[in-house]
């Protein structure tokens, strides 16, 4: 099914989610769920707290391939190298897009979609989209990590979304 992208400005956006303690057919559905919003919504990634719901959970495909599916559950990065430049977006502050600075590769120690401990080792979109989605997960957004100048830059957009308009008008 899918959920309605929840857009800047909603408190879930800015919580820590809960930890998943059990991964049973509510979860499963849940990871579901996402990843056809996701598609629907034209994303790479979409963490649990987009959908309205405050739980360490997420789903990830760089590729759009129907067996390149990530899901990750209670996901922690465990290392990260190098750093890269490029530009990122989030179906919740749609229409904004900011050069972000990441680590170019990840370690990452999550649940799978069967409650199984999986490490997923990525460098890429595919580190950049991991990184993405577990700031979400911590109440981060990709705005939080641009300069000031540029932050200064969109923040009428920013507001024009918290009030439920569209960020730029056209």
């Amino acid at each position: 099914m899918v959920e309605e992208v929840i857009v800047y400005g909603a408190p879930v956006l800015r919580k820590r989610a809960k930890k998943i303690k059990n991964v049973g057919a509510s979860v499963k559905k849940m990871l579901r769920d996402m990843a056809q919003t996701m598609i629907e919504s034209g994303g790479v990634g979409l963490a649990a707290p987009q959908i309205g719901i405050s739980l360490r959970a997420a789903v990830i495909n760089t590729t759009g391939g129907e067996d390149d599916f990530i899901y990750v559950i209670n996901p922690v990065i465990e290392s990260s190298s190098g750093k890269i430049l490029m530009k990122e977006g989030c179906l919740s502050i749609p229409g904004i897009f900011e050069n972000v600075k990441r680590p170019e590769f990840v370690r990452v120690r999550s649940l799978n979609m069967e409650g199984e401990e999986q490490i997923i080792e990525t460098n890429g979109m595919e580190a950049r989209a991991l990184q993405h989605e577990i700031d979400h997960l911590n109440g981060v957004l990709f705005t939080d990590k641009i300069p000031l100048y540029r932050k200064l830059f969109i923040t009428r957009a920013l507001l024009r979304l918290k009030a439920g308009k569209k960020a730029f008008e056209k």
